[in-house]
């Protein structure tokens, strides 16, 4: 029976602030970035800023350029094609550099608190949710935990980070 969390977050909509507190509040010590290109125009999501936020807060950070989302599943997503953007992602998990990369997160997994990291806020959304599957398929012990980013108004009130989605269309589900 998987017992070892296997977090993910999408930073979509949040602050640096309110992102560090949901890692913090979860107790993460990685963060894997599955960011094809890990660059950002909000402020503090770029790699370098992001790997000094985070070293603030004692959260190494790991990029797997290789698990990211090619450019032609990235716009499939955009456009809202789906299928497309799961079969040209499942693809890309055969190559070399996504297999090599996929060993490395489920070795690094398997031994830390760690959590996947992406844009998007609904992992459903998000090809993370097929990387930690992956992940998950090709380890022992490994369980999926999707995380969501709470202001910090929310944790005042006493909300978890744990992310519910119950807005989303009927074909995304």
């Amino acid at each position: 029976m998987p017992t070892t969390p296997l977090y993910t977050i999408g930073y979509e909509g949040s602050s640096i602030g309110d992102f560090l507190a949901t890692l913090e509040a979860v107790g993460i010590d990685l963060l894997i970035d599955v960011r094809e290109i890990p660059i950002s125009r909000k402020p503090g999501f770029s790699k370098a800023a992001l790997a000094a936020w985070l070293a603030k807060s004692d959260i190494e950070y790991m990029h797997l350029k290789g698990l990211g989302d090619p450019k032609a599943g990235r716009n499939a997503a955009r456009e809202g094609r789906y299928d497309d953007f799961r079969r040209i992602f499942a693809d890309h998990l055969l190559s070399d550099i996504a297999k090599a990369h996929l060993r490395r997160g489920i070795e690094a997994a398997s031994n830390r608190t760690a959590c996947l990291l992406c844009f998007e806020r609904d992992h459903r959304l998000c090809h993370r949710q097929l990387v930690a599957e992956e992940m998950a398929h090709g380890s022992v012990g490994l369980r999926l935990v999707h995380l969501g980013v709470q202001p910090e108004a929310a944790r005042k009130k006493g909300r978890g980070p744990q992310q519910v989605h119950d807005r989303l269309p009927p074909f995304l589900l």
